[in-house]
């Protein structure tokens, strides 16, 4: 793995592992010692790698899988900004080196990245007291786990070369100028705009499971501070911070 030249330029530091169990895991431990980034960490494999809400993810040779530790990147308000921030920086990394995929690529809700309406990346953001933050990123480069809850493909499957490291250096690049853009949250509006012309599910039905109750209705927006706004059946709006989205069929009725 390399970082982008205009990385190296600015001061961007990359340790790169074959083997380890979490870059996110091993850039908090960075964090924890003292390190303030900004840190890329990655693997060519991981023993034991997660994703949202502790899930297991499949970390097979070949695929990318790296972790940004940044340090007082936005004011703590701000910082959940960062799925959106990273979803575009990955989103242009991608269309950068596989040109072909832009119009088969979409932003998911809150932090996934579809290839043909399957999922072939996801990003996980980490907080540590009082001031770290890691950002995980994996891509399904050529090969995806089997039997996902939510469909899954890689890009060698979709016939479209995506190779870990040039994708990783792309990447580099793609996150100054997004996080530039970001401009530690004053930037969110055009952050927004760019995300929402790249989103899959607005405008339709959909369901969004909450830890205790799942909710349906159309997919109507993300607010200022990135929450879906979610019309019920009744023509409420429903403000939902975080939450695993499904579509739903079109002559699926809609309920509460």
């Amino acid at each position: 793995m390399e970082l982008h030249p205009r990385a190296v330029k600015l001061g961007v530091r990359l340790i790169a592992y074959d083997v380890i169990g979490s870059t996110n895991a091993e850039a908090l431990a960075f964090a924890r010692d003292g390190e303030r980034g900004p840190l890329w960490v990655t693997a060519e494999r991981q023993s034991a790698g997660r994703g949202r809400r502790g899930r297991p993810w499949i970390s097979e040779p070949g695929n990318l899988y790296a972790s940004l530790l940044l340090y007082d990147p936005a004011p703590p308000v701000s910082r959940a900004e960062l799925s959106f921030v990273t979803a575009l920086a990955l989103h242009d990394a991608l269309v950068q080196v596989a040109p072909a995929a832009a119009p088969r690529l979409a932003l998911k809700w809150p932090n996934d990245l579809l290839l043909d309406g399957r999922k072939v990346a996801g990003i996980l953001i980490e907080g540590l007291a009082p001031d770290g933050v890691v950002i995980g990123i994996g891509v399904n480069c050529i090969s995806h786990p089997p039997q996902t809850e939510t469909p899954a493909t890689d890009f060698a499957m979709a016939a479209l070369p995506v190779g870990a490291g040039a994708l990783f250096e792309s990447l580099s690049g793609a996150m100054l100028d997004r996080l530039g853009q970001w401009a530690r949250g004053d930037g969110f509006g055009a952050i927004r705009a760019d995300w929402l012309g790249r989103a899959t599910g607005v405008g339709t039905t959909i369901a969004v499971r909450l830890p205790d109750r799942t909710l349906t209705g159309v997919f109507e927006d993300i607010d200022a501070a990135g929450r879906l706004m979610l019309k019920s059946p009744d023509g409420a709006l429903v403000a939902v911070t975080a939450g695993e989205v499904f579509s739903l069929p079109h002559d699926q009725p809609l309920a509460s």
